[in-house]
Formats: structure tokens, sequence, C-alpha cells
């Protein structure tokens, strides 16, 4: 089945990916563990960006932000996130700013693979 941007769902070790490009690249990260050269590998890691609020009496959810994968390289945690031009949407960029803004440079790293 395709998704709104014409992406095929494939699932590699009961892992779901919503792209064959997620999926290129947990096995392309996967090599990288064996090699030794990141370790702690997880997929799809959620992130509390607000928590939710009351405002004029209505009950306004949290919003969050679920990562393709993150792992750690060194001193850092690596958040990464698989995107083409077309899932660059202006809420994953809004989630990309308010998740940068609340994590340091020092311990952690955000990228974009396309």
């Amino acid at each position: 089945m395709r998704n709104k941007y014409n992406a095929r769902k494939v699932t590699i070790d009961g892992i779901k990916f919503d792209s064959k490009a997620e999926a290129r690249r947990y096995g392309e990260l996967k090599l990288l563990v064996q090699a030794g050269e990141i370790t702690d590998l997880e997929c799809h890691p959620r992130f509390r960006l607000l928590d939710g609020v009351t405002w004029n009496g209505k009950r306004y959810r949290p919003v969050n932000y679920t990562a393709d994968f993150q792992y750690r390289e060194g001193d850092k945690t690596v958040v990464e996130d698989v995107k083409s031009r077309a899932t660059k949407t202006t809420a994953f960029v809004l989630r990309m700013k308010l998740w940068v803004s609340q994590h340091d440079e020092a311990e952690w790293d955000f990228r974009v693979v396309e």
C-alpha cells in the first residue's frame, strides 16, 4: 500500500517502515552497528515537544515528534529522519525546530537523510 507521498511501506526484522528509503537506511545503520561505528540503534523514538494544555476550557493534546532513528555515535546521540523533498513539510520543519531548540548541541545531533 502506498501513502500520500507515493511511498510503499516495508517491514524488515518485524519493524514497519513508512518507505523503502527508510528501510534502506535501517539496513545501512545495522551495518554500522555490526562494524562498531554506532551503538544503541533504536527505531521510531518518540519525543515530547510540548505538553498538553487547557485553554478557554478546551483541552489540547501534547505535541510529539517521532523520529525514524536514534543511535549513539561517539559522545553524541544522533536523531535521524529520512525525508524526501515532498516529505519535508512545514509540520516536519516546525517539529524539527522545536526538537533542536530543546536539545544541547554538545550531546545531541539532528540529521535529515535523503
